[in-house]
């Protein structure tokens, strides 16, 4: 299974999903980054040194991160808002298990026409 991180932006009820699935996804505030309004920058190098797939919703930041190269990471999922918490685990969950080229890409996972 895979090792995120989740940016403070990124649903709590999706991160809690994911855990169910067998994921191990670390939080900001688990890592004691929450509310302490940390650089997109810094946040992807976290992610990055702790060898962990960034989850965002933050899609203008870390697309230019991504882009311009500024961080080596282990991949970027960013995802667009959906209200179904289980929906959108289950999208990652199988974006990661259908890619095995995460480390370095970013991937977009987007909420489903209704």
């Amino acid at each position: 299974m895979a090792r995120f991180y989740s940016n403070e932006n990124f649903p709590l009820q999706c991160v809690e999903e994911l855990r169910r699935l067998g994921h191990d996804v670390l939080t900001s505030f688990d890592a004691g980054n929450a509310n302490r309004a940390v650089p997109d920058e810094e946040v992807l190098s976290f992610a990055a040194q702790e060898s962990r797939i960034l989850l965002t919703q933050n899609r203008r930041h870390f697309l230019t991160l991504h882009i311009r190269k500024i961080v080596e990471h282990a991949g970027i999922i960013i995802c667009t808002y959906d209200p179904n918490s289980r929906r959108l685990a289950e999208s990652v969950h199988r974006t990661v298990e259908q890619d095995e080229t995460i480390k370095g890409n970013l991937f977009r996972v987007v909420r489903p026409s209704q």
